[in-house]
């Protein structure tokens, strides 16, 4: 069993609920939550926002997911960051799950 954690902008809620779906994961939850940048060290020219601290609508998602399910969410993710156009993407990580009940 691993956990399988997943952020990203609010806009890609429905890619990542169809990627799960695809993964066979069907029991997961998922909270709406602020996403924060600091920008401080970036250049005016690349901080358009001229603000230190940006946030942002995000996701958050969560499951206990078969290990043999794992490596099909990452493919889907994988592609479907690779047609993005934006530097937004979908981030994915994986933990070991030891024990559970």
């Amino acid at each position: 069993m691993k956990l399988l954690i997943i952020t990203a902008v609010q806009e890609f809620q429905k890619e990542i609920k169809e990627i799960l779906k695809k993964s066979d994961v069907k029991v997961y939850s998922y909270k709406d939550v602020i996403g924060y940048r600091d920008a401080s060290e970036l250049s005016i020219q690349q901080n358009w926002f001229a603000n230190d601290m940006n946030e942002g609508s995000a996701v958050f998602f969560y499951a206990f997911v078969k290990k043999e399910n794992v490596d099909l969410v990452f493919d889907l993710v994988t592609a479907f960051n690779e047609k993005q156009l934006t530097k937004s993407t979908i981030h994915v990580a994986v933990v070991n799950i030891e024990r559970t009940i």
